[in-house]
């Protein structure tokens, strides 16, 4: 699919931390866009007016994941649609009712729904952000496999261990790309690892806290476990990607650097020495490295770790969020 430029797309969750980088690309490249909110008059998608263009190609849409009849509303007239919005619990909740509510629901609801409105509408091609979350949770990989575009987590293990947010998002997209196959909608699917990099957002993200609390919480000991990260940034340009490539099919893993917790430690106190790091730490476990192999296939390239780490400090440092100490 060429990029057409004054095309219409639609973009849900669009005040969140990959939408809203996802929009400042989109417009910068000539789309048209609707962004999914729950309330487009919230001083929190401030940033998403500021954008360049956001006056005549960015329309904010009230709209709710669980109500059909608004995602429909805003998916009429689109020529595309990103569904990026998907609730990521903090912490460690594992209070089941909650989780059922607040993060399986909309995820699964909220994804049939969004296939549905896009399937009526005759949407040209729907993006969904799915997570590496549907590809790693299963006890069945073994120690040093790679994962690649063909590995499912398995749902029945993400339910009984209690992973929701796992759970959610295995059963989410397969349900879509199952729902596509069916009805011969025009879909692909992208599986970000552990996105990091500056925000447009005002509020920190999940992943964002991560890197943020290495740089200021001073912990005594942490876990020296394997990551697998990617720039906010390339993510946007991954999801623009897939759209606009017709020879784009099925899964396409996205993540860049494979990096244990201390190297990475190391890293940022060779660039910024004086804030409070971690302590110590002890042997965690190590997360299965995963291939982008498929997406760079279609021409995707990532920065370098050095980068990320910087604009991202830069931006945290810029907004408060973390102090030398």
């Amino acid at each position: 699919m060429a990029e057409k430029i004054g095309s219409t797309v639609c973009v849900t969750g669009a005040g969140g931390y990959v939408a809203s980088w996802l929009i400042k690309l989109l417009l910068s490249h000539g789309y048209n866009v609707h962004g999914t909110v729950r309330n487009p008059g919230d001083d929190k998608y401030f940033h998403l007016k500021q954008l360049n263009y956001a006056d005549e190609k960015l329309k904010l849409v009230k709209a709710d994941l669980l109500s059909f009849d608004s995602i429909l509303a805003a998916v009429k007239g689109c020529d595309g649609v990103f569904h990026v919005a998907s609730p990521v619990p903090s912490g460690s909740v594992r209070d089941g009712v909650y989780m059922q509510v607040e993060v399986v629901a909309p995820a699964v609801e909220g994804t049939r729904n969004i296939l549905k409105a896009c399937f009526q509408a005759k949407v040209g091609r729907v993006v969904v952000v799915s997570s590496a979350a549907a590809l790693i949770m299963n006890p069945n990989w073994v120690k040093g496999q790679v994962i690649d575009e063909n590995c499912w987590s398995d749902s029945e293990y993400c339910r009984a261990t209690k992973n929701w947010y796992c759970y959610s998002k295995t059963v989410a997209e397969a349900e879509a790309l199952e729902f596509a196959k069916n009805n011969e909608l025009d879909l692909v699917t992208v599986c970000p690892t552990a996105v990091w990099g500056p925000m447009l957002q005002h509020t920190p993200n999940a992943s964002t806290l991560i890197l943020i609390k290495l740089l200021r919480e001073g912990f005594e000991e942490v876990e020296d476990k394997m990551m697998n990260i990617v720039d906010v940034r390339d993510v946007a340009e991954a999801l623009k990607l897939v759209y606009e490539h017709r020879e784009a099919k099925g899964r396409y893993i996205c993540t860049a650097h494979t990096i244990k917790t201390q190297d990475l430690v190391g890293n940022l106190k060779q660039l910024y020495p004086h804030y409070n790091y971690p302590k110590s730490f002890k042997e965690g476990k190590n997360l299965l490295k995963l291939s982008s192999e498929k997406l760079q296939g279609l021409g995707w390239k990532y920065r370098p770790l050095t980068e990320t780490l910087v604009d991202s400090v830069e931006m945290y440092k810029e907004a408060g969020l973390i102090h030398s100490s």
